[in-house]
């Protein structure tokens, strides 16, 4: 079980309790689509997610999945920085917001999530939750990449109010080699 169990599957237990029919998501790092097309199973036809992403082979991977399991008019997924998710959505409205930091998978490491960027577009999400909204951030980290971002992430929510927001962080501590850190943050 430990090796199929993982914090994507922590992510989606969570979404699926706190996400319903006609809400609004927003998924700040579309990678492969899988969690676009998971947040479109759950808003439904009357729901919208917003996906987005820096790379064109994350958009394309992304709009191919959305496509092929009918939800094109579900999911709208831009080629940009998840820093500008405000242009998108308006303040108080956004049900869930999901990030998967560090690279695309199958992709070039090289390539991945920015400490700063980031940051700026966690605390967007937060002034666009609605009361009772959450954001999902699956942290994943290692190699030459992702500890600056994974401090400087952890850093600037461990300071976030308290009576306005709740976080959890969850690790596999038993497991080798950088595992993903689960966060979970609720809007009071």
């Amino acid at each position: 079980m430990a090796s199929t169990f993982g914090a994507v599957q922590l992510a989606h237990e969570f979404l699926a309790v706190q996400v319903k029919p006609g809400d609004i998501c927003v998924d700040c790092t579309a990678g492969r689509g899988n969690d676009t097309v998971f947040l479109c199973s759950l808003v439904g036809d009357e729901g919208k997610v917003i996906s987005f992403d820096i790379q064109k082979e994350a958009i394309e991977s992304t709009l191919k999945l959305v496509k092929e399991r009918g939800y094109s008019h579900i999911a709208q997924v831009i080629h940009s920085s998840h820093e500008n998710v405000d242009l998108y959505t308006e303040e108080g409205t956004v049900s869930a917001a999901v990030f998967n930091l560090g690279w695309l998978p199958g992709g070039n490491h090289s390539v991945h999530t920015q400490t700063e960027s980031t940051i700026k577009a966690i605390e967007k999400c937060l002034k666009l939750l609605k009361y009772g909204g959450v954001i999902s951030l699956s942290i994943y980290y290692g190699r030459d990449t992702g500890f600056e971002e994974k401090d400087g992430v952890l850093e600037y929510i461990s300071k976030l109010p308290v009576g306005e927001f709740t976080v959890v962080v969850s690790e596999f501590v038993n497991r080798p080699n950088c595992p993903p850190i689960s966060v979970r943050i609720y809007k009071c």
